[in-house]
């Protein structure tokens, strides 16, 4: 059982990723999941969406350059070692995960040069902020 991730290949500069989310938001397709990676002018940008086949579709009619491919979704238990437990199985049968990522879509990290600054812009735009142990709570079911 397999789920559809669409990639697609951005600039990377302010703005950039923003056009796509627009894209996405004016159809009414969600975003579940992503993963952001550089290469430094350019990075590949990974969506879980809950349309995708119109995701893709919308892409090509705006010339992004995007394509779709299968990936495995597993949910692990809220409990230590979990991830290393997958991780593990995949090892010991000789499977390499190429990479990885988190469909938690309500909670993202964001890799900023200036922290500092994108905590303030954030803060200014009444974004909530979290710290670790807030973030451990949340993620257990915990209310602080």
């Amino acid at each position: 059982m397999s789920i559809t991730q669409i990639s697609v290949f951005v600039e990377s500069r302010p703005g950039h990723l923003v056009r796509t989310l627009d894209a996405f938001a004016q159809a009414g397709i969600q975003v579940r999941g992503f993963c952001a990676g550089d290469t430094g002018e350019y990075g590949i940008v990974r969506f879980i969406v809950d349309k995708p086949d119109e995701a893709l579709a919308l892409l090509a009619e705006r010339g992004a350059a995007a394509r779709a491919s299968e990936v495995l979704c597993a949910r692990l238990d809220d409990t230590p070692g979990e991830l290393r437990h997958v991780m593990a199985v995949c090892a010991d049968h000789g499977i390499n995960v190429v990479y990885c990522y988190s469909l938690a879509s309500t909670y993202i990290a964001l890799s900023v040069k200036d922290i500092a600054a994108a905590e303030a812009a954030l803060a200014d735009a009444d974004i909530a902020l979290v710290g670790q142990e807030e973030l451990s709570c949340a993620l257990a079911g915990v209310t602080l």
